[in-house]
């Protein structure tokens, strides 16, 4: 008959076991940590691998005609009614993969998938998506995300779908132009994003002057993002469209989500900050990653106003020669109240027109003290890989704060030291030097659309 070993003390610590067996038995502290370390990188790597094949594209199916429903919509809610895509890109500055801008709401979004339809083979192939929501909700439950998958080795698709489940059929899901599948050469130099206009927006006299500034400091292209605006305003970004200088994107988000006009969450049911003005933003660098040299993130009713140089082409110029490496170039924001005007170009003929005329404006408000000043960008589109509204959230090289002598937000709107006398503003005419031009452009558009 077999003996029975005697049973000695219980064992609390198995894990010690395996680590003396992995490491020889040293009892050495040293020897120990250093063989904790090499066991948990192996952990580490043996989940990353994981996690990373779990993501990559898998055939599922053969033969297929690539049918998916196209849609050109601007915002496209997915059946879970949780997730809303906006456009997907192609991106290669790491690795080859789709990335699609979208509004997610950041708990309830768990998995999403891209399916790949893949010409003349007709392979559909599905890739687990990575969902990485921005970090600057400020507190709304719903919020910008990139949406990124792995793209297939040996394919370039033209189109994705975005589904919840692996499973399904690629004909009854929505299909995405993937854009900027071809590397374009710059057609030009800057182009401005303005997100969001809402609230039927009628300052037509002060979106006048300001397209026109751009124009004159050396932009070809301006992007709005348009929920809605007054049946005037609608008559002047048809001028500027048919003239090539704007680009209009429909921006229905309150079709989809209860919107907020303030960009902190109030706790009062709504879903998303400032008509979703960040996942806007994202977009239109984006879109115009391929066709523009420069990106410039401002609102309606700011100009970035150069002190130094004519226009923003020298101005940039000089930036990047004194900033090698900077991708990002944030100007401060300085407040011209609307309240305090002069009778300087008080132009009997713009009376009539609603809005603000900016050239009666030129008395900004001295800096407050412990708060900083916003400030708002122009950027190296294909530098920048996530945005917020005052700064870039991650991107491929610097952010440079652009002294005030060099530049400064020119930014008429309502005061926010309202108390001040008119003795204690700042008299600044810098927007004066630009007058003449002004005056002449912004009464030809008002011949050809107020009038």
């Amino acid at each position: 008959m077999r003996q029975r070993k005697p049973q000695g003390k219980r064992n609390f610590h198995p894990h010690i076991d395996a680590l003396k067996m992995l490491c020889g038995g040293k009892k050495s502290y040293f020897a120990a940590a250093l063989c904790i370390i090499t066991v948990t990188s192996m952990v580490t790597l043996s989940y990353l691998r994981i996690q990373r094949l779990s993501h990559l594209p898998k055939v599922i199916q053969e033969g297929s005609r690539c049918r998916g429903k196209i849609t050109n919509s601007t915002i496209t809610a997915l059946n879970d009614n949780r997730t809303f895509i906006i456009a997907p890109y192609f991106d290669d500055r790491e690795s080859k993969v789709t990335r699609v801008i979208g509004i997610v709401h950041h708990e309830d979004v768990k998995q999403l998938y891209c399916w790949f339809c893949c010409q003349p083979d007709g392979k559909i192939y599905v890739s687990k998506a990575e969902i990485d929501v921005h970090s600057d909700r400020f507190g709304f439950p719903y919020g910008a995300a990139d949406i990124v998958c792995v793209e297939p080795e040996n394919c370039d698709p033209t189109h994705v779908s975005i589904h919840h489940s692996p499973h399904g059929n690629i004909d009854q899901l929505p299909s995405f132009e993937i854009k900027n599948r071809k590397a374009e050469t710059f057609p030009v130099d800057f182009t401005v994003c303005i997100s969001t206009m809402f609230g039927n927006y009628n300052n037509v006299l002060q979106f006048i002057q300001s397209i026109e500034m751009y124009k004159i400091l050396g932009v070809q292209k301006v992007v709005i993002y348009k929920n809605n605006c007054s049946h005037l305003m609608e008559k002047v970004l048809k001028f500027y469209m048919e003239e090539g200088t704007v680009e209009v994107i429909p921006w229905p988000i309150n079709s989809y989500l209860k919107v907020s006009s303030k960009w902190h969450f109030m706790q009062d049911g709504t879903h998303i900050g400032y008509y979703g003005q960040i996942t806007a933003l994202n977009d239109c660098i984006y879109r115009n990653m391929q066709r523009s040299k420069f990106v410039v993130l401002n609102d309606a009713d700011e100009i970035i106003l150069p002190r130094k140089h004519p226009d923003w082409k020298t101005m940039m110029h000089s930036l990047q020669e004194q900033n090698p490496g900077a991708v990002v170039f944030l100007f401060e924001n300085h407040i011209f109240p609307e309240t305090v005007s002069t009778h300087v170009f008080n132009i009997s003929s713009w009376n009539t027109v609603p809005g603000v005329n900016i050239l009666q404006h030129v008395h900004r408000e001295p800096d407050r003290k412990e708060i900083i000043n916003p400030r708002k960008m122009i950027i190296d589109p294909r530098k920048v890989i996530q945005t917020s509204v005052h700064s870039v959230l991650r991107a491929y090289g610097n952010s440079v704060n652009v002294p005030m002598d060099v530049a400064l937000i020119y930014h008429c709107r309502v005061p926010l030291q309202g108390n001040l006398p008119r003795e204690s503003l700042i008299k600044d005419t810098t927007l004066w030097r630009y007058n003449s031009s002004l005056i002449m452009n912004v009464n030809k558009v008002l011949n050809q659309t107020v009038s």
